[in-house]
């Protein structure tokens, strides 16, 4: 019998529509021959999957399932592609551990420490990888424009410290800029900015997973912005070039590919995720961030290092999800 998958779209965050054309590019990719696969979207309280006739049936939260006719459902896993809250920073994953779902995210407490930016980055300076220098501050707490100047420099990177697709996100190059960019960065979810110094250099995006048979490391993503830097228009408006593999030494590819294996060990991460670096003068790797529930269209970062890998996303999405099953 077909094993049935559930892709979890949608969400509380400012990310809501970007998850949903995740998940259209995930179904797409789907093996419908050996899964029988269903999206599920959440916005808020308001949870349905999407059936094959083109209705929606709300999904009995007691134990995540649904009725398609009088057949009820009830996935066998769950693939995440929320961007943001719930299913990005643990909350989601802690449900369906409840629920005994398997999922293709890592865990609660790897979701929340890699969701919360400033968090994330400290941790990982404390084993030697090299981060933005940066300032985090809650909604409530003032900082002045002369403090920021002073410990981060300008230009500098003003952002919610637990978002992402760059909404809320300002690249902050005078003193007059700081306290508007600070109030844009609160207004999203989450009640805490993250102040970042700017660092020169090339802007990169690896993917990366493991099973049980293997690991792979996926060829690189070098980001070319044509706006002062990879904001939402360049990552889904096209105002960006997008060079997989990058134009990098073999010695630096080398270095990231295993950098991102140590994260990835560190971490102990599960599924597919992405690390986004900025090479600076010396060759320098300097993390930006890590993705856990990474962009899935046909045309984001990760289909395409699998494609450049000479691999079909099917295969792939096939492999993380019976490396569960």
């Amino acid at each position: 019998m077909k094993k049935t998958v559930a892709i979890i779209a949608g969400g509380d965050s400012s990310e809501h529509d970007v998850s949903l054309r995740s998940a259209q590019g995930i179904y797409s990719f789907m093996d419908k021959e050996r899964y029988n696969v269903y999206v599920v979207e959440i916005t808020g309280t308001v949870w349905e999957a999407r059936l094959n006739d083109g209705t929606r049936a709300t999904v009995d939260r007691n134990d995540f399932s649904f009725m398609e006719g009088s057949t009820k459902v009830k996935p066998d896993y769950c693939y995440i592609t929320i961007h943001g809250t719930p299913g990005e920073n643990g909350l989601l994953q802690g449900y369906l551990d409840l629920m005994k779902i398997p999922y293709s995210t890592s865990g609660v407490l790897v979701e929340a420490l890699t969701f919360n930016k400033f968090t994330l980055n400290q941790y990982l300076k404390s084993w030697g990888i090299s981060v933005a220098e940066s300032i985090m501050i809650r909604k409530g707490q003032t900082i002045s424009n002369e403090e920021v100047i002073c410990r981060v420099g300008l230009p500098c990177f003003i952002k919610p410290n637990a978002g992402g697709s760059s909404f809320g996100t300002t690249k902050v190059k005078t003193a007059e800029q700081i306290q508007p960019a600070i109030e844009a960065a609160m207004a999203e979810i989450g009640g805490e900015v993250i102040i970042e110094a700017f660092m020169q250099g090339t802007e990169i995006s690896c993917g990366h997973y493991k099973t049980s048979k293997r690991e792979v490391a996926l060829p690189i993503t070098e980001v070319v912005p044509a706006n002062e830097f990879f904001d939402y228009n360049a990552k889904y408006n096209g105002e960006v070039q997008e060079i997989t593999p990058a134009r990098l030494s073999d010695e630096v590819t080398d270095r990231v590919h295993r950098l991102n294996a140590a994260i990835y060990q560190i971490l102990g991460c599960n599924g597919i995720i992405r690390v986004d670096y900025i090479i600076t003068e010396g060759d320098k790797i300097n993390m930006l961030e890590i993705n856990t529930t990474p962009g899935m269209t046909a045309t984001s970062f990760i289909p395409q290092q699998v494609r450049a890998a000479g691999m079909e996303m099917k295969d792939v999405l096939t492999e993380i999800i019976e490396n569960q099953l």
